[in-house]
């Protein structure tokens, strides 16, 4: 085993850095009743020493990898003393991910549990992308809640002395040169087969022009959803499908509303595929996927998008994506180039993003060792700026997992151009939701009070 990070880790966390947009995962539990403190405790102690206790430090060498180690210190419990009103959980967490987890300099993650004014309590678990993926973050969590704590031992943090470190870091990228050069005639043969291509990627016929003036923060809409798992199978079954190609569709649907299509009407989807391995100690250990699909008929036939995630996922055992191909370019790549390239690594403005963890271990809704009355995990982007956001041509990400007999699904949506508010993200979802002859409970209120989704017209 080593240290070293991996390609997939080094260019996510240059990509924060060339940013400074921090890529976070957030776990929201919601009790309808109180917490017990001592057994949360115990999650906390647990996750510290679990997969997410390690950080990164920087090569000596421009160039360089970058390196694991163990933090010198890890976040504290933070246990709110006033209580607030329920009805204030997404401000509450929100400013919970404003605290922006940092994997380099610490701390990686941050746990905090607020009270509510009329019983009940959330808890919120924020995580950096650069220390885990979905995947990862549900086995550090199942691992915690089961009290079981990391093998690993990561050296500690400058344990290697200057010269030794460049040396060492020296010798890593003689190893990584042959990579380096079949990734330079990757990269010749992929911008050979663009230019020379008859039929280049359809893109919209339209696109805003960049902002003016001062690059202004921005918050990114997002909402959670959660539905039946028993009434979405049904439906996915009902339609020719599977939940994992009602949940491509419910995206592709999104997208074509919000009018991230291209110009010969298909939207790509892009699905993370999990390829983590037993004893995987990469943070983000998964590919991505892209599905050219027709949106018009998913509301009412699912099995055109089946057969293509279908033969998508074969396709990519036998093929994997040649982009790839080019991370051993990455460390190499000066950050001024690598802010500007954002675009190609993030999809073009007719991708949506489609990613679902499936069943998750039952675990990981005991953070007090009972069973949360609501949980959801959702990806969100502190510190994003507009320049940043037309870079990337918005964004369309839909995430999902089952819980307890229920899928949540988070949605964070920004289109160029348009009016971006948790208003209209809720009235397209809402609407989404009818086409789909789906029904949905929104927000974090007990289930007897949860207001229903899809709203009346």
């Amino acid at each position: 085993m080593t240290n070293v990070l991996d390609l997939t880790d080094q260019t996510l966390f240059l990509g924060e850095r060339a940013t400074e947009t921090t890529n976070v995962l957030q776990c929201i539990w919601v009790y309808d009743r109180a917490v017990d403190i001592e057994s949360l405790r115990e999650f906390h102690r647990h996750l510290g020493q679990g997969r997410l206790r390690r950080r990164i430090e920087r090569s000596p060498l421009p160039f360089g990898r970058h390196r694991w180690v163990s933090p010198a210190n890890s976040s504290d419990l933070e246990i709110v003393a006033t209580p607030r009103p329920r009805s204030e959980i997404d401000s509450w967490c929100s400013e919970q991910a404003d605290r922006r987890p940092d994997a380099e300099h610490g701390a990686g993650w941050h746990l905090a549990m607020l009270p509510f004014t009329d019983g009940g309590a959330v808890i919120s678990l924020v995580v950096t992308h650069c220390l885990t993926d979905g995947v990862g973050l549900v086995e550090a969590l199942t691992d915690a809640a089961a009290g079981r704590d990391d093998a690993v031992n990561w050296p500690a943090a400058a344990s290697r002395r200057r010269w030794r470190a460049l040396r060492e870091d020296a010798r890593q990228t003689l190893r990584d040169r042959k990579d380096v050069g079949r990734a330079v005639v990757a990269a010749a043969r992929l911008a050979r087969r663009s230019r020379d291509s008859p039929d280049p990627a359809p893109e919209p016929t339209q696109r805003p022009a960049p902002p003016t003036g001062p690059d202004a923060g921005i918050t990114l809409p997002v909402t959670t959803i959660f539905i039946d798992a028993d009434e979405f199978d049904a439906r996915a079954r009902s339609l020719g499908g599977t939940s994992n190609a009602l949940l491509a569709g419910f995206a592709a649907h999104l997208g074509r509303r919000v009018g991230r299509v291209a110009a010969d009407g298909s939207i790509t989807v892009g699905m993370l595929v999990n390829e983590r391995t037993p004893g995987d100690t990469r943070a983000n250990a998964i590919a991505n996927v892209d599905i050219a699909v027709d949106p018009v008929p998913v509301t009412t036939d699912l099995r055109e998008i089946r057969s293509a995630i279908k033969q998508a996922l074969a396709r990519h055992q036998d093929e994997p994506d040649e982009r790839w191909a080019l991370l051993p370019l990455v460390p190499l790549i000066p950050k001024r180039v690598f802010k500007r390239m954002l675009g190609v690594a993030t999809g073009s403005s007719t991708t949506v993003v489609s990613t679902n963890l499936g069943a998750i271990d039952p675990d990981v809704n005991r953070p007090d060792g009972t069973d949360a009355d609501h949980f959801a995990i959702k990806s969100l982007y502190p510190g994003v700026t507009t320049a940043t956001m037309h870079r990337t041509n918005g964004a369309l990400v839909v995430a999902s997992g089952r819980v307890r007999g229920r899928l949540f699904i988070s949605i964070l949506a920004y289109e160029l151009g348009r009016t971006n508010s948790n208003d209209e993200l809720r009235e397209l979802i809402s609407s989404a939701l009818r086409d789909f002859s789906l029904t949905a409970t929104t927000g974090w209120a007990p289930q007897r009070d949860a207001a229903l989704l899809p709203l009346t017209p």
